[in-house]
Protein backbone atom coordinates (compact mmCIF):
# COMPACT_ATOMS: atom_id res chain seq x y z
CA UNK A 1 0.00 0.00 0.00
CA UNK A 2 1.47 3.06 -0.98
CA UNK A 3 1.58 6.23 1.22
CA UNK A 4 -1.18 8.22 -0.18
CA UNK A 5 -3.40 4.85 -0.38
CA UNK A 6 -2.80 5.17 3.51
CA UNK A 7 -3.06 8.80 4.05
CA UNK A 8 -6.71 8.09 2.08
CA UNK A 9 -7.97 5.35 4.21
CA UNK A 10 -7.65 6.98 7.61
CA UNK A 11 -8.61 10.22 6.88
CA UNK A 12 -11.81 8.69 5.02
CA UNK A 13 -12.05 6.26 8.91
CA UNK A 14 -11.91 9.73 10.64
CA UNK A 15 -14.78 11.31 8.39
CA UNK A 16 -16.68 7.93 8.97
CA UNK A 17 -16.30 8.16 12.76
CA UNK A 18 -16.77 11.92 12.76
CA UNK A 19 -20.50 11.13 11.17
CA UNK A 20 -21.46 8.10 12.79
CA UNK A 21 -20.96 9.98 15.94
CA UNK A 22 -22.94 13.13 14.78
CA UNK A 23 -25.33 11.17 13.16
CA UNK A 24 -26.05 9.46 16.07
CA UNK A 25 -26.15 12.39 18.44
CA UNK A 26 -28.93 13.97 16.15
CA UNK A 27 -30.99 10.55 15.94
CA UNK A 28 -30.66 10.54 19.85
CA UNK A 29 -32.19 13.57 19.91
CA UNK A 30 -35.48 12.90 17.60
CA UNK A 31 -35.86 9.52 20.31
CA UNK A 32 -35.18 7.21 18.35
CA UNK A 33 -34.45 3.84 19.44
CA UNK A 34 -30.99 2.11 19.60
CA UNK A 35 -31.38 0.46 15.60
CA UNK A 36 -32.57 3.91 14.35
CA UNK A 37 -29.68 5.52 15.94
CA UNK A 38 -27.25 2.75 14.39
CA UNK A 39 -28.93 3.23 11.14
CA UNK A 40 -28.86 6.86 11.53
CA UNK A 41 -25.27 6.91 12.09
CA UNK A 42 -24.40 4.76 9.31
CA UNK A 43 -26.55 6.58 6.58
CA UNK A 44 -24.77 9.44 7.76
CA UNK A 45 -21.32 7.81 7.60
CA UNK A 46 -21.56 6.47 4.39
CA UNK A 47 -24.32 8.08 2.38
CA UNK A 48 -22.60 10.82 0.44
CA UNK A 49 -19.37 8.07 -0.79
CA UNK A 50 -22.86 6.24 -1.93
CA UNK A 51 -24.04 8.83 -3.92
CA UNK A 52 -20.57 9.89 -5.23
CA UNK A 53 -20.23 6.34 -6.71
CA UNK A 54 -23.38 5.84 -8.51
CA UNK A 55 -22.09 9.10 -10.13
CA UNK A 56 -18.77 8.06 -11.40
CA UNK A 57 -20.10 4.29 -12.31
CA UNK A 58 -18.53 2.25 -9.08
CA UNK A 59 -20.73 -0.64 -8.88
CA UNK A 60 -21.29 -1.76 -6.32
CA UNK A 61 -20.27 1.27 -4.46
CA UNK A 62 -16.91 0.91 -2.39
CA UNK A 63 -19.03 0.94 1.30
CA UNK A 64 -20.72 -2.42 -0.13
CA UNK A 65 -16.83 -3.64 -1.37
CA UNK A 66 -15.25 -3.10 1.83
CA UNK A 67 -17.46 -3.55 5.11
CA UNK A 68 -15.20 -1.86 7.44
CA UNK A 69 -16.58 1.38 6.74
CA UNK A 70 -20.14 0.58 7.58
CA UNK A 71 -18.79 -1.17 10.61
CA UNK A 72 -16.92 1.35 11.35
CA UNK A 73 -19.65 3.79 11.62
CA UNK A 74 -22.02 1.18 13.31
CA UNK A 75 -19.80 0.58 16.26
CA UNK A 76 -19.23 4.21 16.83
CA UNK A 77 -23.08 4.83 16.48
CA UNK A 78 -23.99 2.62 18.87
CA UNK A 79 -20.88 3.88 21.52
CA UNK A 80 -22.20 6.88 21.25
CA UNK A 81 -26.08 5.52 22.00
CA UNK A 82 -24.36 3.74 25.07
CA UNK A 83 -22.77 6.42 26.45
CA UNK A 84 -25.51 9.11 26.19
CA UNK A 85 -28.08 6.39 27.59
CA UNK A 86 -26.16 5.75 30.60
CA UNK A 87 -25.29 9.43 31.29
CA UNK A 88 -29.24 9.86 30.87
CA UNK A 89 -29.95 7.24 33.59
CA UNK A 90 -27.72 8.72 36.20
CA UNK A 91 -29.19 12.26 35.31
CA UNK A 92 -33.03 11.15 35.33
CA UNK A 93 -34.17 13.76 33.73
CA UNK A 94 -33.30 16.11 30.56
CA UNK A 95 -29.85 17.53 30.12
CA UNK A 96 -29.15 20.82 31.50
CA UNK A 97 -28.87 23.86 29.44
CA UNK A 98 -24.87 23.65 29.40
CA UNK A 99 -24.56 20.07 28.50
CA UNK A 100 -27.14 20.66 25.39
CA UNK A 101 -24.85 23.16 24.69
CA UNK A 102 -21.76 21.33 24.65
CA UNK A 103 -23.28 18.65 22.67
CA UNK A 104 -23.71 20.97 19.88
CA UNK A 105 -20.25 22.34 20.33
CA UNK A 106 -19.41 18.57 19.69
CA UNK A 107 -22.04 18.05 16.93
CA UNK A 108 -21.26 20.82 15.24
CA UNK A 109 -17.10 19.76 15.36
CA UNK A 110 -17.60 16.34 14.28
CA UNK A 111 -20.11 17.46 11.26
CA UNK A 112 -16.91 19.86 9.96
CA UNK A 113 -14.47 17.47 10.29
CA UNK A 114 -16.55 14.88 8.33
CA UNK A 115 -17.66 17.24 5.54
CA UNK A 116 -14.28 18.78 5.23
CA UNK A 117 -12.64 14.89 4.97
CA UNK A 118 -15.45 13.95 3.07
CA UNK A 119 -15.39 16.51 0.11
CA UNK A 120 -11.84 16.10 -0.87
CA UNK A 121 -12.09 12.30 -0.38
CA UNK A 122 -14.82 12.91 -3.12
CA UNK A 123 -12.35 15.12 -5.22
CA UNK A 124 -9.61 12.54 -4.95
CA UNK A 125 -12.16 9.08 -5.78
CA UNK A 126 -12.87 10.94 -8.98
CA UNK A 127 -9.29 12.16 -9.83
CA UNK A 128 -8.28 8.57 -9.42
CA UNK A 129 -10.75 6.94 -11.15
CA UNK A 130 -10.34 9.23 -14.69
CA UNK A 131 -8.05 11.75 -15.14
CA UNK A 132 -9.69 13.05 -17.41
CA UNK A 133 -12.85 14.62 -15.87
CA UNK A 134 -14.08 18.64 -16.20
CA UNK A 135 -13.48 20.68 -13.21
CA UNK A 136 -17.49 20.61 -12.67
CA UNK A 137 -18.27 17.06 -12.03
CA UNK A 138 -14.44 16.79 -10.08
CA UNK A 139 -16.07 19.88 -7.37
CA UNK A 140 -20.02 18.07 -7.88
CA UNK A 141 -18.57 14.57 -6.88
CA UNK A 142 -17.00 16.36 -3.74
CA UNK A 143 -19.54 18.82 -2.66
CA UNK A 144 -22.08 15.90 -2.90
CA UNK A 145 -19.98 13.52 -1.04
CA UNK A 146 -19.60 15.75 1.57
CA UNK A 147 -22.90 17.03 2.17
CA UNK A 148 -24.41 13.79 1.03
CA UNK A 149 -24.54 11.65 4.38
CA UNK A 150 -26.07 14.72 6.17
CA UNK A 151 -28.78 15.29 3.61
CA UNK A 152 -30.36 11.62 4.16
CA UNK A 153 -29.52 11.85 7.50
CA UNK A 154 -32.01 15.20 8.34
CA UNK A 155 -34.45 13.58 5.53
CA UNK A 156 -34.87 10.61 7.59
CA UNK A 157 -35.21 12.40 10.96
CA UNK A 158 -37.50 14.66 9.43
CA UNK A 159 -35.28 17.78 9.53
CA UNK A 160 -34.96 20.90 6.97
CA UNK A 161 -32.06 19.63 5.57
CA UNK A 162 -29.40 21.39 6.79
CA UNK A 163 -27.71 22.59 3.34
CA UNK A 164 -30.56 24.67 2.38
CA UNK A 165 -30.87 26.65 5.58
CA UNK A 166 -27.71 26.68 7.60
CA UNK A 167 -24.29 28.58 7.95
CA UNK A 168 -22.72 28.35 4.14
CA UNK A 169 -22.92 24.63 4.54
CA UNK A 170 -22.81 23.60 0.80
CA UNK A 171 -20.54 26.58 -0.23
CA UNK A 172 -17.66 25.60 1.89
CA UNK A 173 -17.83 22.75 0.04
CA UNK A 174 -17.85 23.54 -2.78
CA UNK A 175 -15.02 26.10 -2.51
CA UNK A 176 -13.18 23.78 -0.78
CA UNK A 177 -13.25 21.39 -3.99
CA UNK A 178 -12.40 23.88 -5.82
CA UNK A 179 -8.79 24.86 -4.22
CA UNK A 180 -8.26 20.36 -3.82
CA UNK A 181 -8.75 20.74 -7.85
CA UNK A 182 -6.70 23.59 -8.54
CA UNK A 183 -3.64 21.91 -6.26
CA UNK A 184 -4.26 19.40 -7.44
CA UNK A 185 -1.42 19.18 -10.01
CA UNK A 186 0.73 21.50 -8.74
CA UNK A 187 1.10 20.96 -5.47
CA UNK A 188 0.43 17.31 -5.19
CA UNK A 189 -2.48 14.92 -3.94
CA UNK A 190 -2.24 14.80 -0.19
CA UNK A 191 -1.16 18.69 0.01
CA UNK A 192 -4.62 19.39 -2.11
CA UNK A 193 -6.46 17.18 -0.03
CA UNK A 194 -5.36 18.84 2.71
CA UNK A 195 -5.52 22.50 1.74
CA UNK A 196 -8.81 21.66 0.61
CA UNK A 197 -10.00 20.24 3.65
CA UNK A 198 -9.14 22.92 5.78
CA UNK A 199 -10.72 25.42 3.74
CA UNK A 200 -13.85 23.85 4.38
CA UNK A 201 -13.30 23.56 7.89
CA UNK A 202 -12.17 27.20 8.23
CA UNK A 203 -15.33 28.57 5.85
CA UNK A 204 -17.83 26.23 8.12
CA UNK A 205 -16.55 27.76 11.59
CA UNK A 206 -16.04 31.05 10.15
CA UNK A 207 -19.72 30.81 8.42
CA UNK A 208 -20.85 29.67 12.62
CA UNK A 209 -19.26 32.40 14.46
CA UNK A 210 -20.33 35.25 12.16
CA UNK A 211 -23.54 33.60 11.33
CA UNK A 212 -23.17 33.42 7.46
CA UNK A 213 -25.61 32.60 5.49
CA UNK A 214 -27.18 32.50 1.82
CA UNK A 215 -30.38 35.38 1.50
CA UNK A 216 -33.52 34.15 1.70
CA UNK A 217 -36.44 35.70 -0.09
CA UNK A 218 -38.08 38.52 2.51
CA UNK A 219 -41.75 37.84 1.88
CA UNK A 220 -41.15 34.15 2.78
CA UNK A 221 -39.17 35.11 6.32
CA UNK A 222 -42.55 37.43 6.81
CA UNK A 223 -44.86 34.44 5.74
CA UNK A 224 -43.18 32.14 7.97
CA UNK A 225 -43.13 34.72 10.88
CA UNK A 226 -47.05 35.05 10.38
CA UNK A 227 -47.60 31.66 10.65
CA UNK A 228 -46.05 31.38 13.93
CA UNK A 229 -47.49 33.93 15.09
CA UNK A 230 -51.05 32.40 14.23
CA UNK A 231 -50.11 28.95 15.98
CA UNK A 232 -49.29 31.08 18.59
CA UNK A 233 -52.50 32.53 19.32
Amino acid sequence: MSTFDKFFFVIELISITSFGISGALAAIRKKLDMFGVVIIGVVTSIGGGIIRDLVLGIHPPKSFQNPIYATVAAVFALLTYIVEYRNAKKRGGPPSPLRVKITDIIMFCLDTAGLAIFTVVGVATAFELEHEYNVFLLCFVGTITGVGGGLLRDTFINNMPYIFVKHFYAMACIIGSIVCVVLWEPAGRITAMIAGSVVVAILRFLAAQFRWNLPHVPLVDEQLKDEQSEKKN
